[in-house]
């Protein structure tokens, strides 16, 4: 009994080349990057320290969950709240980013007591950064709609 070998149900020859297409532009691109010493994307914090930006308003923020399923956000500098985001409300991005980082926190062994600083800068960047780890969130990054939940601890008249 012999075996006979059906090449009907391999890809199309056009599809192949095109993928091969692909893969050869994506490392001629990076080629091309390397050779021509192209720098890397700029850090935000590099930009603005090279445009000289100054901090419009700053606050140390900590957060921290309500047994009713609430995050509640303090100004540690006025020892108030800060603000309140209920559960299964629009501003589930704020959870989900205090939840990223305090997750962060966990794994290097950190605690949760200290503060976050939310920081708006006069080139209209919004910045995170862990106090404990460093790791810093330009918040301007997920778009206009998620930044504006930040932006409104801020401009929260609560705890000032």
């Amino acid at each position: 009994m012999s075996m006979t070998h059906d090449h009907s149900n391999m890809l199309p020859k056009g599809a192949l080349m095109l993928a091969c297409g692909l893969v050869l532009s994506a490392l001629a691109a990076t080629a091309a990057a390397r050779i021509a010493q192209l720098p890397p994307a700029a850090l935000p914090a590099a930009v603005r320290a090279n445009e000289n930006a100054k901090i419009v308003i700053t606050r140390s923020l900590r957060f921290s969950d309500r047994a009713d399923g609430a995050l509640v956000i303090e100004d540690v500098n006025a020892k108030q709240v800060a603000g309140t985001v209920a559960p299964f409300t629009k501003s589930g991005f704020v959870r989900s980013v205090m939840r990223g980082m305090a997750r962060d926190r966990h794994m290097r062994g950190l605690g949760s007591e200290a503060p976050f600083e939310l920081t708006l800068w006069s080139d209209g960047q919004l910045s995170l950064v862990d106090s404990l780890s460093g790791r810093s969130l330009e918040l301007g990054a997920f778009g206009p709609t998620n930044r504006e939940a930040f932006l409104a601890l801020l401009q929260s008249k609560e705890g000032r």
